[in-house]
């Protein structure tokens, strides 16, 4: 019975949405059966991780935010879509620059498990902290931080609809 319990318990804490699923369960399913789900549960909430070939292409692009320098390096799976980052600033050592390192795996990771570039660019955009201000970058002339110019970038590479929605904001500024 303790078993049984345990897994359970496991089963509601990993998918507490799949309610048709669970009741199933508490209905007396045997372990083995308890056991599938839990699996399928698992990879619901974790999927496999989708890497890059090991040859692959990749975009560099320099940016400039207020007085700090760096580059974002996008890894690409073989149709197009972004797979990995590396954002390198030019102050080695610096807290900005391990927070971007950070941000860079946490990213890479996201992405190879399959969360689209969209979620992540809304989700980061108009993050603010210092360094912020002018960039070099015309088509996206302010930032809130260097995470915000990099997923305001990443948002307008590769995604239409991200795009379309930051030029409408754009011109709605400029028409102010």
């Amino acid at each position: 019975m303790g078993h049984r319990h345990e897994a359970l318990k496991v089963a509601e804490d990993i998918v507490a949405f799949e309610n048709k699923q669970l009741s199933k369960l508490k209905r007396g399913a045997d372990v083995s059966e308890m056991t599938n789900f839990i699996e399928v549960a698992i990879k619901k909430v974790k999927p496999d991780r989708e890497r890059l070939p090991d040859t692959r292409q990749s975009i560099t692009h320099k940016f400039k935010v207020d007085t700090t320098k760096g580059y974002m390096i996008v890894g690409l799976y073989n149709d197009g879509r972004p797979g990995e980052l590396f954002i390198e600033i030019a102050k080695e050592g610096s807290t900005v620059g391990g927070l971007c390192d950070a941000i860079g795996i946490l990213t890479s990771i996201a992405l190879q498990r399959g969360v689209p570039m969209e979620e992540l660019a809304r989700k980061f955009r108009a993050t603010s902290f210092e360094p912020a201000g002018p960039t070099m970058n015309k088509g996206q002339p302010q930032a809130t931080s260097i995470i915000d110019y990099v997923f305001t970038w990443l948002g307008r590479r590769f995604c239409p609809e991200f795009k379309a929605e930051y030029e409408r904001l754009m011109e709605a500024k400029g028409s102010e």
